[in-house]
């Protein structure tokens, strides 16, 4: 307790479910942040192109990063006014309901062994899925791999029609698994990553589960992203009984605690992947040049917002593939000197498409690609054309972003653990030609969650309420000449031209 007369202390807490790790922050009823807690969870590569998760492993880390934050914030789990939660998007995966045991790893959004399948599926539907979903037809979508799971895992058919087996992406699981099985939902944000839902109906497409072949039984009942979906159980979560009141997906949990919530406002995440959200109101909009539409939040009885979403499937990625995999830094942070340490990249461009090139490019086959190399090129180059690659994939975006809404955006909100790297900052303000605005809170997932979750039992009435609370920790205004701009992204293009190509020549 805190303060003095009758004044109690809130706490909210915001848990984001990430692809690399666990975030848990509690923030108290001035929405100061006042404890965090974090684990980092295993990535499985069974197969080139091929990423998973254990389901198990994640709900541990859920429950120590939650149990370290409170700690930390020297409350008991007890003293939380209500959760919130945001995830992974697209990861997936099917469980048994009575055992709570899951039939096989979850798929992660990055896992590409469903792309022949996707390209099957487009060739017949995918003028009407994207009609239905807003989404181009792609294996980065839950559909195909909760079908990958049907197809390819024993007896889980059987299980199916004997309704022994659910589905969920990472929020349905976590809600499961915080309820003791009782509550089966997601939320309309996480449900329009599945590639399932369609998004002017607010429900399940039949057309779309009877084309691919996915029983709508076993998907999850789908909710606003702020209501009180049930309460902790005290025998699986330290004793307490806690409203979850707000679920979202993570790069919509971040929009929304970037307080974008007038049509047209824009933020950008840089995590494993990178992406960009702009908030278009009311009315979806749909893209000519390879953006997503999706829906932003449902609110107050599926009211909804949708947002434009441009995806870049791998950015703080290529920074841990030159710590674990090429040894070049010992840690990410590292990156900002040595990048600063040289004038420019030598003329080296990397292209990181590891797992194929997401909007605007959409091609599942490209691969990541090193052009520019001579004998003279040094480590510090290569560093540089890693971070300098995540500034050229996030300009591609906006550019399509600004074409496709009719909108100019005059300035980018940024979040995510990339934004502490002011090379990174300045050299993405310099390529955009606007300026990027650092927040004081950058873990804007997690605050959005945990926004949601205050909305969700009845908190704040109205989100200007929620606008007041955002703070500007730090603007880059951009310096770079216009030439060298234009050079410098012609030549990024061309580079991604070979990414493209590769399996062709």
């Amino acid at each position: 307790m805190a303060g003095g007369g009758n004044f109690v202390e809130k706490y909210y807490l915001g848990l984001d479910q990430g692809t690399t790790g666990t975030t848990a922050l509690i923030f108290d009823s001035q929405w100061n942040q006042v404890a965090r807690g974090y684990k980092e969870h295993t990535q499985y590569y069974p197969q080139p192109g091929w990423v998973e998760h254990d389901p198990m492993e994640i709900w541990g880390s859920i429950l120590e990063t939650i149990d370290s934050a409170a700690k930390e914030a020297g409350i008991q789990v007890a003293d939380l006014t209500c959760m919130g939660l945001d995830n992974q998007g697209e990861t997936v995966m099917l469980w048994d309901r009575f055992t709570g045991v899951p039939v096989y790893n979850a798929i992660v959004w990055q896992d590409r062994r469903t792309a022949k399948m996707a390209d099957e599926i487009a060739e017949q539907y995918g003028d009407m899925i994207r009609e239905k979903t807003g989404l181009v037809v792609d294996a980065y979508f839950s559909a195909t791999k909760i079908r990958w799971i049907m197809d390819h895992v024993d007896g889980v058919r059987e299980k199916i029609e004997n309704g022994h087996v659910i589905a969920g992406t990472l929020d349905t699981w976590m809600i499961w698994k915080l309820t003791h099985g009782h509550v089966h939902v997601t939320d309309y944000s996480t449900a329009s990553r599945t590639m399932l839902l369609n998004i002017h109906t607010g429900e399940w497409d039949d057309e779309i589960l009877e084309a691919l072949g996915i029983p709508k039984q076993i998907l999850p009942e789908i909710h606003d992203s702020a209501e009180v979906y049930g309460t902790t159980d005290p025998l699986d979560f330290f004793g307490a009984k806690i409203p979850i009141s707000g679920s979202v997906v993570d790069q919509q949990a971040a929009l929304f605690g970037q307080a974008c919530f007038k049509p047209g406002t824009v933020k950008t995440t840089y995590g494993t992947g990178c992406f960009m959200l702009m908030n278009t109101g009311d009315k979806p909009v749909y893209s000519e040049n390879g953006l997503l539409t999706t829906v932003g939040w449902g609110l107050n009885g599926k009211k909804i917002t949708f947002a434009l979403d441009g995806g870049i499937y791998i950015s703080g990625a290529a920074v841990q593939w030159l710590r674990d995999k090429l040894h070049l830094i010992a840690t990410a942070a590292e990156t900002e000197e040595l990048a600063k340490s040289v004038p420019d990249t030598g003329g080296v461009y990397f292209v990181p498409a590891f797992a194929g090139l997401a909007a605007p490019h959409w091609d599942q086959y490209a691969r990541g690609t090193i052009v520019g190399i001579t004998g003279g090129t040094t480590k510090e180059q290569l560093v540089r054309a890693t971070l300098e690659s995540i500034a050229y994939q996030v300009k591609d975006n906006l550019d399509v972003m600004v074409k496709d809404s009719g909108i100019p955006i005059e300035v980018m909100r940024v979040d995510g653990g990339a934004v502490v790297n002011t090379f990174l900052m300045q050299f993405q303000a310099d390529i955009l030609g606007i300026p990027v605005d650092v927040p004081v809170i950058t873990e804007t997932t997690a605050l959005g969650a945990a926004y949601l979750a205050a909305c969700g039992i009845g908190e704040f009435h109205d989100l200007s309420e929620l606008e007041k609370n955002w703070k500007l920790y730090r603007r880059y205004e951009p310096h770079m000449e216009e030439d060298v701009r234009q050079e410098l992204l012609r030549n990024w293009h061309k580079a991604v031209e070979r990414a493209k190509n590769w399996a062709e020549s």
